[in-house]
């Protein structure tokens, strides 16, 4: 008889304000539990990912949300890979300066960790991301430009050979909005997230392979009471 492994799909919706995951990684304790219990996880960003910080787990599959949408309607398959090799998308956009620090953070992963990058694209037009809020309070977000998005992605997936894609957009900086300030204090939704979900659903259904976004942003002021979970 063959056993199949025990599987655990872990959904947290991005940019509704969820009182776990709702914030900067802080579903990963709820994940890193479950990997436990179970053969194997298949998650998303918006569980694993914190920012700067990232957890991996040896038995999980790091899937996107448009495409876990997909693998949840019985439309698509998983494939487990070793690794990928992941194409990176420079919002035009964002400030020269700006722009260096990403891709010595770029660099970084290539040193430290061994990730297999192609190099960069910057698009050819600014992206113009645009922040919105929902009548119910969820977050969500407009591209100026998607095609641009579009052509770069093809660019590393048709020239560079990239099957995975990172896209880091400048975003507006809004430090002193209502939304950012509850936000950083533990209450409210994320006002971020449902844009960068747009971004990386549009790459994934055009193209079907991974995608994973970042957003461009100045520093905040430093505040002694930010929430541990934002």
């Amino acid at each position: 008889m063959i056993q199949r492994p025990y599987t655990v799909v872990l959904i947290v919706p991005t940019g509704v304000g969820a009182a776990i995951g709702g914030y900067a990684g802080d579903a990963m304790p709820v994940a890193r539990a479950i990997a436990q219990i179970s053969d194997r996880l298949i998650t998303h960003p918006n569980v694993l990912n914190g920012a700067q910080l990232y957890w991996n787990l040896p038995n999980a599959l790091y899937v996107e949300g448009y495409g876990l949408d997909k693998f949840a309607a019985g439309c698509w398959g998983l494939r487990p890979v070793h690794q990928n090799r992941v194409g990176l998308i420079l919002d035009q956009g964002i400030e020269a300066d700006l722009r260096v620090r990403h891709l010595q953070a770029a660099d970084a992963t290539r040193a430290t960790l061994g990730i297999n990058l192609t190099d960069y694209v910057v698009t050819d037009a600014p992206l113009n991301v645009e922040l919105r809020t929902a009548a119910s309070g969820a977050s969500w977000g407009t591209i100026g430009n998607p095609d641009s998005l579009l052509r770069a992605a093809e660019v590393l997936i048709d020239q560079a050979k990239a099957n995975a894609i990172a896209v880091v957009a400048r975003f507006p900086d809004d430090p002193g909005t209502n939304a950012l300030q509850a936000y950083r204090h533990g209450q409210g939704v994320d006002p971020l997230a449902g844009a960068e979900a747009v971004i990386s659903h549009l790459v994934v259904r055009t193209f079907q392979v991974p995608c994973a976004h970042a957003p461009a942003l100045m520093p905040l002021p430093l505040d002694p009471d930010l929430s541990p979970r934002s």
